[in-house]
């Protein structure tokens, strides 16, 4: 407006002005900055991506399922369900722990915010990811893709335990369960009916692959994916109905009596 000339011919051009320093300022600055974010985020991602492996470093084979986490420890012989336990990180000598991780059904999004990024499991399409926890404790997650019905109650609890800690419990995570001298009836329930088609108990016939591995079923805190704490009130009303707590559940009621499911429940407070 301040410089606008009312009298001049409109139909006139303005000077034209050639090789502008000014133009080539602020076309090279912009340009070295994005070269050097770019430069700075590659290196990043490189590291990620590639980070460097110990001989020690712990792996983990993550598969997620409608609704609940498997996990397999390959080099250490161990399966369980829905907490994970790995070493903390020893900041002079590291040992993250490498994870692969698979789906058996439909999308997954495995994200334990203080630990790492989210990390999608896509079906026929295998994923990875590392943690590297410098601090012991219960760190908590979910599943951050929408997955089904039960999706927010897929929930993810991360054990990091001193080396000893881990240790002794890998050792424990690899025994068989506990069996006496004659078959309780509970087990007998249990090896009779739907149970053994789903659910792996080592050491008895029972070798499903459909849900969680009950070897050590009462060490965990939770059930049902940590929907509910693993207590023999909650573990009785998850057998008799799933839905009761957690709707929509893959888990079939098994319509037991109450006396079988008095026994079929004190058999599996024994799996420790």
């Amino acid at each position: 407006m301040r410089f606008r000339n009312k009298h001049a011919d409109d139909s006139t051009d303005p000077p034209q002005i050639y090789q502008s320093t000014v133009e080539l300022a602020w076309t090279v600055i912009p340009v070295l900055i994005v070269v050097a974010l770019f430069l700075a985020a590659t290196r990043v991602i490189l590291a990620v991506q590639h980070a460097p492996r110990p001989q020690n470093a712990i792996e983990v084979v993550v598969t997620g399922h409608q609704y609940w986490w498997e996990y397999r420890y390959p080099a250490l012989g161990v399966v369980t369900a829905n907490e994970l336990h790995v070493p903390v990180s020893d900041d002079h000598h590291p040992t993250p722990t490498f994870i692969k991780l698979f789906s058996a059904d439909t999308d997954h999004s495995f994200w334990i915010p203080r630990l790492a990024g989210k990390t999608d499991l896509i079906p026929n399409h295998p994923n990875s990811m590392w943690i590297d926890p410098h601090e012991t404790g219960l760190y908590l997650g979910q599943c951050a893709q929408y997955c089904g019905t039960q999706h927010a109650k897929m929930l993810l609890r991360v054990y990091v335990q001193s080396r000893a800690d881990f240790d002794r419990w890998i050792q424990e995570q690899r025994q068989p369960a506990i069996v006496g001298n004659a078959v309780s009836q509970g087990q007998r329930i249990f090896e009779t009916t739907a149970c053994i088609n789903c659910h792996t108990v080592a050491g008895t016939v029972a070798n499903g692959r459909f849900g969680p591995d009950l070897t050590h079923l009462m060490s965990r805190d939770t059930i049902a994916a940590g929907a509910a704490k693993n207590t023999p009130e909650n573990l009785r009303q998850w057998i008799l109905n799933p839905d009761a707590i957690k709707p929509g559940s893959l888990m079939p009621a098994m319509q037991l009596s109450d006396p079988e499911l008095d026994a079929l429940t004190a058999y599996l407070e024994t799996l420790r």
